[in-house]
């Protein structure tokens, strides 16, 4: 999907923001689109390289369909590459390995563990699209929802694509969005693309919520995370939930400290006094900021423990039981008590 033949058998690839121009019997930045004989082919079509159950909280999705379970799914392959990633043995595998497990398989799975919808995920969906697009689309036919967990490096033309069939989708940001931090630690050329992907899944009606992982010295700017809540509030809206991630050690960046909680909690205020109603802090459980609040009275919403919701206090109209302000969850919540995620392989 979603490429044009060019002259001498070349091939333009237009699903992801680097739109690579492929020769004959050559593969895009990402690996796993080869051009033969002037026809872009996938090589990791219904080759999952993971597939778990995991609680949506994970994604992180706090603000839609809370307490549901998901299908998670990947292939191997990226369109980045980060020095720090924690899914770096899948996402910077260049042999093409996986288990066989195509679409309606998928949806079986989905329905067979109790799932409510399914995410793609781990690594970077856009670059099985033709996968994830007709994993979604039988996804809903029988009645799922769908999520990307994606660096939001793709096309306007991949999202109007697929967003028939996406509800929601988590875009994860490193380092602010600094354009020298994309450049020198996750091979991206710019950051423009991002944002014009995220205006296009507001455009389509996706459910989004923003991440940045901060990392200690190379990526931890407090203007930079106040120029990034500034822009998400103007232009996807100040409800959009705000996700800061903690760093952690790995893959190529061991010789950095996890990020200081200090570190966090000042990101936090930074992104609120630059105007968003909902600023989270992920991966330290038990934090305060890890809790919904109500942006009005300060009531306490939605408590957290990790992936789990300890407490829930919405009337069933998504409205604050204090002063009654409307508060943006999309979907229902799922009252199952914390499941914790398994693996199918």
């Amino acid at each position: 999907m979603l490429y044009e033949q060019l002259s001498n058998d070349k091939v333009a690839c237009n699903l992801c923001a680097r739109r690579c121009i492929i020769p004959n019997g050559g593969t895009g930045f990402c690996l796993v689109r080869k051009n033969e004989g002037g026809r872009l082919y996938s090589l990791v079509y219904a080759k999952a390289i993971s597939a778990c159950v995991d609680p949506i909280t994970k994604k992180p999705l706090s603000h839609f369909h809370p307490g549901a379970l998901v299908m998670s799914i990947a292939t191997i392959g990226c369109n980045f590459r980060c020095r720090f990633c924690d899914n770096w043995a899948i996402s910077q595998e260049r042999r093409i390995v996986g288990h066989y497990f195509p679409p309606e398989e998928v949806v079986k799975a989905t329905k067979d563990n109790g799932c409510h919808g399914i995410s793609y995920t781990y690594t970077e969906p856009t670059i099985f699209f033709e996968y994830a697009y007709d994993t979604a689309k039988l996804a809903h036919e029988a009645g799922f929802f769908n999520t990307f967990v994606t660096n939001g490096y793709m096309t306007p033309e991949a999202v109007r694509t697929i967003a028939p069939y996406l509800e929601a989708a988590t875009v994860d940001f490193k380092g602010g969005g600094d354009p020298s931090f994309y450049k020198s630690l996750s091979a991206v050329p710019s950051v423009e693309p991002i944002y014009e992907s995220l205006k296009e899944m507001k455009r389509n009606g996706i459910h989004i919520e923003i991440t940045n992982l901060v990392v200690p010295k190379l990526g931890d700017s407090l203007e930079a995370i106040r120029e990034l809540a500034t822009w998400i509030r103007d232009n996807i809206g100040r409800e959009r939930p705000f996700h800061l991630l903690r760093f952690h050690p790995d893959y190529q960046l061991t010789n950095i400290p996890s990020t200081p909680i200090s570190t966090l909690e000042k990101a936090c205020e930074v992104a609120k006094d630059a105007g968003l109603d909902y600023v989270y802090i992920g991966n330290v459980p038990g934090h305060r900021y890890e809790n919904t609040y109500c942006p009005n009275c300060n009531e306490l919403l939605i408590k957290r423990f990790s992936f789990e919701i300890l407490k829930w206090n919405l009337t069933k109209d998504m409205l604050c039981p204090s002063c009654g302000r409307s508060i943006p969850i999309a979907g229902k919540f799922y009252p199952m008590g914390y499941a914790y995620p398994y693996a199918l392989f």
